[in-house]
C-alpha cells in the first residue's frame, strides 16, 4: 500500500501550470511538515515535501492556498528519474495527492492575526 498523509504549511504559492504534450493541468508546490520532537534549544525542524496536483483540484489549490497556508495532503509518493540536458541522472520524489483539505488559509491567518 502506498498512501501518504501529511500536514504542512505552503512554501510559496501554487501556480497553475498545463503538460508540454496535452492540455491537462497541475499545480506543483512544496510544504513544510514540522517534525514531531524539539531540537536541544526548543526549536522544531521541518522537512519540505515536493506536492503534485491534477485537474480541477489544482485550480482550487491555486485560487484558494497561498504561502503560508495550512494544508492536510493525502495521496501516493511517486519516484522516478530522468536526465537533464548535460546527461546527469536526477532524482525525482514528490507527493501525488489524491484528497486535500484547507486548515487555514492566507487570508484566515491574517484575519486572526490582525484581529
Amino acid at each position: 500500500m502506498n498512501k501518504i498523509i501529511l500536514l504542512g504549511r505552503l512554501v510559496r504559492d501554487p501556480e497553475l501550470r498545463h503538460t508540454e504534450n496535452s492540455d491537462k493541468i497541475y499545480t506543483k508546490f512544496t510544504i513544510a511538515v514540522q517534525r514531531n520532537f524539539k531540537l536541544p534549544d526548543g526549536a522544531r525542524e521541518a522537512d519540505f515535501i515536493p506536492i503534485r496536483v491534477w485537474g480541477k483540484k489544482a485550480e482550487v489549490i491555486v485560487k484558494y492556498m497561498k504561502k503560508g497556508s495550512l494544508i492536510t495532503v493525502s495521496g501516493r509518493l511517486r519516484t522516478g528519474s530522468y536526465e537533464d540536458k548535460d546527461g546527469n541522472k536526477k532524482y525525482i520524489i514528490e507527493v501525488v495527492a489524491e484528497d486535500f483539505k484547507f486548515i487555514e488559509n492566507k487570508k484566515q491567518k491574517d484575519e486572526i492575526l490582525e484581529g
